[in-house]
């Protein structure tokens, strides 16, 4: 068998930070090197040409996580009207909460995807927190009001949605996603589905 092009080898580290991003969310960062070169379908071997230690894949998953998140983890610009930013509020919320959002850890919220992980571990690299510290702050952000900072309401999007998916089959499992809505909205109506996450 020939040797694995530049651009192949390239290729192939893309694809396995991008897996690892989704099943460390999924599973936790316990998942085994053997088990992601597996999925991928690339032998055990070929992880070490490319990584210098799980940990540093665990970097690059979580900056990958983020990265793929731009969209919901950017603070308010200093353009934005006021409307707009209550409603990138509101959309946050709707698709955090979201039953989508709840089913879907793999492509969801790398806030509330890493937070047991980074939790368990506090000694983990100074770029891993300061990249999920930076997601809380943003995100937070993008949450904020005149009258609040974002934080709080954070904590509740990731709260609900943590206890949503421990309770995933049993229908308090949708109140609790009710329940946080109705919270940071006010709105009492049941909320759609959306294909996407905050």
């Amino acid at each position: 068998m020939g040797r694995v092009s530049r651009a192949q080898a390239q290729e192939n580290r893309q694809r396995v930070v991008a897996t690892a991003s989704r099943m460390f969310r999924e599973e936790g960062t316990a998942v085994s090197v053997a088990d992601l070169m597996k999925a991928i379908g690339l032998t055990h071997g070929g992880f070490y040409k490319q990584f210098a230690s799980k940990d540093d894949l665990v970097d690059e998953a979580i900056a990958h996580a983020f990265a793929g998140q731009e969209a919901h983890s950017a603070a308010a610009g200093p353009d934005e009207a006021p409307q707009e930013h209550e409603a990138a509020r509101q959309k946050m919320i709707e698709d955090y909460l979201s039953p989508w959002h709840r089913d879907h850890p793999g492509d969801g919220c790398p806030v509330s995807g890493f937070a047991a992980d980074l939790g368990r571990e506090p000694g983990r690299a100074a770029r891993s927190r300061d990249l999920y510290i930076d997601g809380i702050r943003n995100r937070a952000a993008r949450l904020a009001t005149s009258d609040d900072d974002g934080m709080a309401q954070l904590c509740t999007l990731v709260g609900a949605l943590a206890l949503a998916r421990a309770t995933r089959g049993n229908p308090i499992s949708e109140e609790l996603l009710h329940a946080a809505r109705t919270a940071l909205t006010g709105d009492t109506t049941e909320g759609s589905a959306p294909q996407g996450t905050g």
